[in-house]
Order: C-alpha cells, then structure tokens, then sequence
C-alpha cells in the first residue's frame, strides 16, 4: 500500500460580520449548524482531513472576525493562505460591496508571491432565509463581480440546511492544494493568535 502523506492547507475565510463564517466552517467539518449568534473574537480554525488520489490533505480553515477592530490582527492569520474564501450574505448588499475591501486586504496582508493568480472562492451565503424572497443580490450580480476578478470559482450556499457548502469547499480544497505547498508541516493542537483571543464556546455567527 503506497505511503500516504500528510499537508497542511491553510484556508481563510473573510467577510462581514454576520455573513455566517462560522456557521458554513462548522456546517462543513462538524454537520451542525445552530441559530445562536456569537461573535467571533479575533479568529479561530477548525480542520479537517480531505482526501485526493491516495493523499491525505489536512484542511486548516481560519475564521477570523468580520469587526473592523479585528482586522489589525490580520498580518499573522492571513499569512501562508493556500485559498482565501470571501462571504457576504445575499440579503445584505452592504455585506456584498465589502468583498472588494476584504480581497483587497487579504492580498495586503497575506502579500501572496502571485497576487494575480491566487485563488479565492467567493460564497453567497443564506439563500434559504425568507425563502428566498429578502434577496437584495442577484446571482447575475455576483458572478459578474467574481468574472470581472478573473473568474473567481462562485457558490450560493445555506449554511443552515447545508445546500451547496460540501460542493463549495470541495472547490476551495482543490483551489488550496493548487497552491499549497508540498510538504509535512507540524501543527500544535492549539495557537495562542493573539493577546485578547479568548476560548469560544459552541455559539456560531449565522
């Protein structure tokens, strides 16, 4: 039986707050979702193993906070991204116009070698709110946002029944191992980010 090799592939997932970050991470690595609203103070991950081709690809998925006071932490979460996903919530315009600031400031802080080529996800989150009826962003909109930035990879998603969040990260493991480097890296179970990063407990931003 062929070794198989472990890489850590660091994902950071950006956007307003309330967008639902933390709510799509959680939906994928853990199938849980729950309407209780808590803050995410400075960032926290979760990971994930995701298999290709007899290769074992340990996902670290970043969720930092959406307040503006946060995003001064930026530099040490952001750095060594392989994929950066960006969330607004498509019954939220203002969520929407702020994904060129978060694009803009992933790419200021994290100063990928390849600015031009690396890669984002964008998620529309929460299309199941209201069904479907307090949408203020057209899906038309949003791809050609995402066309206009060199075809970024698009996904609508619920982060609440779960609709499309499997299919999304699955693109953001492919796009992440595109650029993510070739090699064993250690990863302690847990990382002090910063001085005023507190424990979360199992509250979610939805």
């Amino acid at each position: 039986m062929p070794s198989r090799r472990r890489t850590l592939l660091k994902v950071i997932i950006l956007g307003d707050s309330g967008v639902g970050k933390t709510s799509l991470m959680n939906q994928y690595v853990n199938k849980k979702f729950t309407n209780q609203y808590k803050a995410t103070i400075g960032a926290d991950f979760l990971t994930k193993e995701v298999q290709f081709e007899d290769r074992l690809f340990t996902l670290q998925i970043w969720d930092t906070a959406g307040q503006e006071r946060f995003q001064s932490l930026g530099v040490a979460f952001y750095r060594g991204a392989d994929c950066c996903v960006l969330v607004y919530d498509v019954n939220s315009a203002k969520s929407f116009d702020n994904l060129n600031n978060w694009r803009e400031e992933f790419l200021i802080q994290a100063s990928p070698s390849d600015p031009e080529n690396f890669p984002f996800v964008v998620i529309g989150n929460k299309i199941d709110v209201d069904g479907g009826n307090s949408r203020v962003v057209s899906e038309k909109k949003a791809r050609a946002w995402c066309g206009s930035k060199g075809n970024i990879s698009y996904f609508e998603t619920s982060a609440k029944d779960g609709t499309n969040v499997e299919e999304a990260f699955q693109c953001i493991a492919k796009n992440a191992l595109k650029s993510g480097e070739e090699e064993e890296i250690y990863l302690p179970d847990t990382i002090d980010v910063a001085s005023n990063s507190q424990p979360r407990s199992s509250g979610c931003e939805c």
